[in-house]
């Protein structure tokens, strides 16, 4: 059985609308299970350049399944012990959840692991 990574990850601007509203990140794009195979998230690193917490989502077709907080102009790095598999067709993508009206940039990098 053979895997290949797959990533999520860049630099994007948002401006929050709320720490309970998700906001899409222009530009970041979503990751769709090909047909025939499985993916692991299996870790997440983030950076936030805003003066206040912002937290980062992980959705699996459209329904949040992980929260990663940032911290104030400072960055996680989140190993992801507890690994589910994510099966064919389903979408992974990221968004963030902000302070209404808080810009700044969020770096992301979600590894994945295909199989």
């Amino acid at each position: 059985m053979s895997s290949t990574p797959r990533f999520l990850q860049g630099a994007y601007a948002f401006t929050g609308a709320g720490l309970e509203k998700l906001v899409t990140l222009e530009g970041l794009p979503s990751y769709t299970v090909p047909d025939g195979a499985r993916a692991q998230a299996v870790y997440f690193r983030a950076g936030n350049s805003s003066d206040e917490m912002v937290s980062v989502v992980l959705l699996r077709d459209g329904v949040a399944v992980r929260w990663f907080p940032v911290a104030a102009r400072g960055a996680t790095h989140v190993p992801l012990r507890i690994v589910e598999d994510v099966e064919a067709p389903s979408v992974l993508e990221l968004r963030v959840a902000a302070p209404d009206g808080l810009s700044g940039t969020v770096v992301l990098d979600l590894g994945l692991v295909e199989v």
